[in-house]
């Protein structure tokens, strides 16, 4: 059976730390170090967590080498500004662009995000995948961590 290739922004990362959210991005961590998932994160992620406190980079650093990291094109940064242009979310937040367009581009199966206003949004998804479907590329799958889990019985 065919992993599943997820892709995790920032706020999955920094999730472990959070009170709302850190029992699904645990599982989510875990899951990858245990090699249940393939996690993806890009170069965004990286310089992101530069301005993280230090106990998220600490816990990062043990499950980083995990991680397939990808970097940003030429063709990602037109895609997220497609993003912008067909109005899916504003300039100011270009770096949820990316990450959008990274995860597109690369064809993951799904990607993963706390982040309900800009990312895990239903009118949002649907402009992404308008867009994507418009340029050539594939719909994204965009969910929360707790929305791929799945419980075993």
């Amino acid at each position: 059976m065919k992993k599943i290739l997820i892709y995790l922004d920032t706020s999955v990362i920094g999730g472990v730390f959070d009170s709302e959210f850190k029992e699904h991005s645990i599982r989510i961590v875990e899951s990858i170090k245990e090699d249940k998932f393939i996690g993806v994160i890009s170069e965004i992620t990286i310089r992101e967590l530069e301005s993280a406190p230090d106990f998220v980079k600490k816990d990062f650093e043990i499950y980083e080498e995990k991680l397939e990291v990808v970097r940003v094109s030429d063709e990602i940064k037109d895609l997220a500004e497609s993003y912008i242009s067909e109005n899916a979310v504003s300039e100011k937040y270009f770096e949820d662009a990316l990450h959008i367009a990274c995860a597109t581009v690369y064809q993951v199966d799904v990607l993963i995000s706390w982040n309900f206003k800009h990312i895990v949004n239903y009118n949002r998804i649907m402009q992404y995948n308008s867009v994507n479907l418009k340029n050539g590329y594939k719909s994204l799958q965009i969910f929360s961590p707790m929305e791929i889990l799945h419980d075993e019985e």
